[in-house]
């Protein structure tokens, strides 16, 4: 039996694994780093994780997991293992939230750090014209890093109002370190209360319809990078049995969940930036010395909460022809159908593709007011022999 196992090997698994020394960290990816450093390694995070004796096992898929017995099924390139803990940490992070709206499929209209995912993967944009839009300071980062890369970034449009924004522009003064990030990636143009209400085109997106207040236009673009903030990856956690708190994973001061020898860190426990997943994730280790510097930036995690929260206009973006679900092609029309998650997976088969809900689901939640059902192995797509396998694990 493996001592201390994290699964995630973002900001918040590398803390935890190198305030362990001895960990066992697995990722998903073929690296280390997570969304937010995918691509790099000169972050000092990384070297002193090289310098622990954490072992790393990546491209590395945990399908199911059972806390009775404390262990892990993990699929790697389609074989797989079953892996046992004493404790195990959560950092599974978060994903974007995206609002369908109509043209929302069309070819290169994605996420915004999907977009700079391949960006960084050596997706050419030098010349490219990209709107940038949705909420979130994610936004901010992501246009200057297409910006540097030689995209031109006309604006970036944020739902948000300006009343909100400045609040917390001011509030940034008991934040420097923040208010210095926030200056330094501020762009030209920053349109506040505004937000994309449909892309067009014919075999890809060719340009944008944006609503700010009563003002409505179109933008030529080649891309759209559009997303309103992310959703905790919470199935792992809720197949545990772990508890819920508005729709993160609920801790304890030392990041236990409540489920015996399971913890959580980062974005799954509540998102609540880098600095909040880094220390959650040393916390979730044992250090718990960095308590009092962890209040102090989870209040700043809901400050951004506060900011950001999205307004209700955007729950009426998507049209009864729009797809909601698009592994399954699935329109609001028909979701309209049903009453419930469930109802709509049963019968429209709504969730039921390759994501297993992890777009939609929360999409419609949002507009329909649904709560997700429960969670079922596998919670990636897996061999149907492995399948067999985990229930003969328990």
């Amino acid at each position: 039996m493996s001592g201390i196992v994290i699964v995630g090997a973002g900001p918040a698994g590398i803390a935890a694994a190198v305030t362990a020394k001895q960990a066992t960290l697995l990722d998903d990816n073929p690296t280390v780093g997570g969304q937010i450093w995918r691509g790099g390694d000169s972050h000092p995070w990384f070297k002193r994780l090289s310098d622990s004796d954490s072992r790393i096992i990546a491209s590395a898929r945990v399908i199911a997991g059972d806390a009775a017995h404390q262990t892990l099924l993990v699929d790697r390139d389609g074989k797989v293992e079953t892996i046992s803990y004493k404790k195990l940490i959560l950092a599974t992070g978060a994903r974007e939230l995206f609002l369908p709206f109509p043209g929302w499929t069309l070819p290169n209209v994605m996420g915004v750090g999907g977009l700079q995912a391949l960006v960084k993967c050596g997706l050419p944009v030098k010349g490219k014209r990209v709107i940038v839009a949705g909420s979130g300071p994610l936004l901010l980062a992501v246009a200057s890093y297409l910006k540097k890369c030689g995209a031109i970034v006309p604006f970036i449009a944020e739902q948000a109002d300006l009343k909100s924004l400045a609040r917390f522009t001011a509030s940034l003064a008991a934040h420097p370190a923040k208010l210095w990030q926030a200056a330094r990636l501020r762009p030209r143009r920053y349109l506040t209360n505004c937000w994309i209400e449909a892309a067009l085109g014919s075999s890809q997106v060719e340009r944008v319809r944006l609503r700010q207040g009563s003002r409505v236009w179109e933008e030529h673009c080649d891309f759209v990078a559009n997303a309103y903030g992310f959703v905790p990856n919470t199935e792992l956690a809720v197949l545990l049995g772990c508890k819920l708190e508005a729709g993160a994973v609920k801790v304890d001061s030392s990041q236990q969940t409540s489920v015996p020898n399971v913890y959580c860190a980062g974005e799954t426990a509540g998102v609540g930036g880098v600095e909040t997943a880094l220390l959650e994730g040393q916390i979730a280790a044992g250090a718990s010395h960095l308590l009092a510097r962890l209040r102090k930036a989870k209040s700043f995690g809901r400050l951004l909460n506060e900011t950001f929260r999205l307004r209700q206009e955007l729950s009426n973006l998507a049209q009864p022809e729009t797809i909601i679900c698009r592994c399954e092609d699935v329109t609001l029309a028909r979701l309209r159908n049903a009453n419930s998650w469930r109802s709509a997976k049963l019968h429209e088969r709504c969730g039921m593709g390759l994501c297993q809900g992890r777009i939609c689901g929360p999409a419609a939640q949002f507009i329909l007011g649904w709560e997700p059902c429960s969670v079922r192995p596998p919670i990636f797509p897996t061999r149907l022999e492995n399948l067999l396998q985990e229930n003969s694990v328990k």
